[in-house]
């Protein structure tokens, strides 16, 4: 038998890397928040922050990033990677004042990259903010009344709405509901104030505060010193318009009216779309029906949903941490019986409504009571000056000129509002001389796709997803209007990786990155958002994406019935009768 190794005197034991805290832990040890936070971000000596330090900034609304094209330079230079920081603010229901817009504007020159990126959660992005202007950042945006707080993190993230100012859509109520729920939801700790902004809070709309549901503890009532076990996201949508895609929220808001007369809300529970290449139990999941509440019932029922969250969620495997998960092994009966018993009250069935369609509000039209909005289409929701493109000025211009309210849509698109008739043309005409396009001119397949920023900024991208889909799209059209479709709404999105920021698992059809320039192909959702796809093709190169779905769009120029959308047809003919009329054109 060998005998043991000896040790060597001449060199120390080594010495163990210490275990890395898991999110939780992290969460606990932080006294809200706060603790280490000051410290590592003032410390003027290095270029970024720990772990720990990075999982707590995500509660002030912001992920440390670096540039992954220079990481090989840089690497072989024996430099540390480029770090900077992406900053989100919140805008509930996508409004921003003129003022609150242009600050951002003014901040991407500042301190970002000069360009600005609004999400599909109607916020906006900065990025490319090194630490030393993180504390600037978020004071010169507190100045217009801008926060972060909350716009990341383990916590209800930006409530999203129908974006439409139109009368006729009790808009008014819908903003109304997105900002009390936005106020009553913010975390209660005061370590973003304290480090950011001296101890000042911001003005928010007043907010209602019913008896508290199942309160965890003084600091923070609702959360707790451990927050949520993930992120918790809120869509209200309006009947008969999926524009916020409500099927993909943890709640989800519904609006039920009588004519004008609202008779109250059905909630939807447990949508969510991440998911892991790696692990076949993980996978995306629509919105459950859950029931109705009268207006007066509905903050405090938002509020019991988040807590029975907040105390059955799996705190174990933060990728099985999303409330869907909780829906989906205890059932709705049981979430249902646990929900009633901390509200004192019990939901009211589900209010059968009218099928969902999608409006992206694009164009003109008419708000009611006189007043017009015009919706801009912003390509991946990017806003940026390059050569005779120059939207970011086209905007400053159009807000100096007329310095209303502006909205920001679910399909990162542009809302500009409270116009005159007579403004139209003057609109479009300043478009048109700095090189931007309206929705006419844009291809239906252009109009509804959606990426998100992926490469170079995202750390969890595995491919290109912003950068890569303006070159699909193109080859796309080519193909569709060789087939006669050009002029057939379809749905495409596109991700870097498969956790769903840019929502492709309600798309009718998908790329999502798996590697390296390699994509997961998935078809069959609904244009309407109310269906998953289904994967069709595994490990496709990013210059063979429409090679590879052109035989399907040909099958459904000439299998489909009157009117049936791609993603329905795909859907009707099934995965395995697609992939058989593939293979049977590739033989031919």
């Amino acid at each position: 038998m060998a005998s043991p190794e000896k040790p060597n005197p001449e060199r120390p034991p080594r010495t163990p890397k210490p275990k890395k805290l898991s999110v939780e832990e992290i969460k606990e040890a932080s006294n809200y928040l706060s603790e280490g936070v000051a410290e590592q971000v003032f410390d003027p000596t290095t270029d970024h922050v720990d772990d720990s330090t990075y999982q707590l900034l995500k509660f002030s609304g912001m992920y440390q990033q670096d540039d992954r094209d220079l990481r090989k330079e840089r690497r072989q230079q024996g430099l540390d990677k480029a770090y900077s920081f992406m900053l989100r603010s919140r805008a509930p229901g996508g409004r921003l004042s003129a003022a609150q817009y242009l600050v951002h504007d003014r901040l991407a020159d500042r301190v970002g990259n000069g360009t600005l990126r609004l999400t599909t959660r109607q916020g906006i992005q900065l990025h490319g903010i090194v630490k030393g202007d993180i504390q600037e950042t978020i004071r010169t945006l507190h100045s217009e009344l801008v926060t972060s707080l909350a716009a990341c993190g383990d916590v209800n993230r930006n409530v999203m709405a129908c974006p439409a100012p139109e009368t006729s859509r009790n808009h008014a109520l819908l903003e109304e509901i997105a900002d009390e729920l936005n106020a009553h939801l913010l975390p209660k700790t005061e370590a973003y104030y304290q480090l950011w902004l001296d101890g000042e809070r911001q003005s928010l709309p007043a907010e209602a505060t019913p008896e508290p549901v199942a309160k965890a503890d003084d600091v923070e009532p609702l959360y707790g010193k451990t927050y949520l076990p993930r992120k918790f996201k809120i869509g209200i949508a309006f009947p008969e318009d999926n524009c916020v895609d409500v099927y993909s929220q943890d709640v989800g808001v519904i609006p039920v009216l009588d004519g004008d007369l609202l008779r109250g809300f059905n909630l939807l529970i447990g949508g969510g779309l991440g998911m892991s290449h790696t692990d076949p139990d993980t996978r995306p999941f629509l919105a459950k029906e859950l029931g109705f509440v009268t207006r007066e019932q509905l903050l405090q029922t938002v509020e019991g949903i988040v807590t029975v969250q907040r105390d059955f969620g799996n705190r174990e495997e933060r990728k099985f941490a999303r409330m869907k998960w909780l829906v989906e092994t205890r059932g709705i009966p049981w979430f249902k019986a646990e929900l009633e018993s901390r509200l004192g009250f019990a939901i009211g069935e589900w209010v059968p409504v009218g099928r969902f369609t999608v409006d992206d509000h694009l164009g003109w039209s008419e708000g009611g009571d006189g007043r017009f909005y015009f919706g801009l289409y912003i390509e991946n929701g990017r806003i940026k000056d390059d050569g005779d493109f120059r939207l970011r000025t086209a905007l400053r211009e159009l807000l100096a000129r007329y310095p209303h309210e502006i909205r920001i849509t679910a399909q990162h698109n542009v809302l500009l509002t409270d116009l005159n008739a007579e403004d139209e043309a003057p609109i479009r005409d300043l478009l048109r001389a700095h090189g931007v396009k309206t929705k006419e001119e844009i291809s239906q397949a252009r109009r509804y796709a959606m990426a998100c920023p992926a490469l170079p900024t995202c750390g969890l991208a595995l491919a290109e997803s912003e950068r890569m889909l303006p070159g699909v799209i193109d080859v796309l059209e080519g193909e569709l209007a060789a087939l006669g479709l050009d002029q057939e709404e379809i749905s495409v999105r596109m991700t870097g990786c498969p956790n769903g920021c840019a929502r492709p698992y309600t798309a009718e059809l998908a790329f999502v990155g798996k590697s390296l320039d390699k994509y997961n192909v998935y078809v069959g959702g609904s244009f309407e958002g109310t269906r998953l796809v289904t994967q069709y093709a595994e490990m496709v190169s990013g210059g063979e994406l429409v090679s590879t779905v052109t035989p399907l769009l040909s099958f459904w120029k000439g299998a489909r019935r009157p009117g049936e959308r791609f993603g329905d047809f795909c859907h009707r003919v099934g995965i395995e009768g697609l992939r058989e009329h593939a293979a049977g054109v590739v033989a031919a």
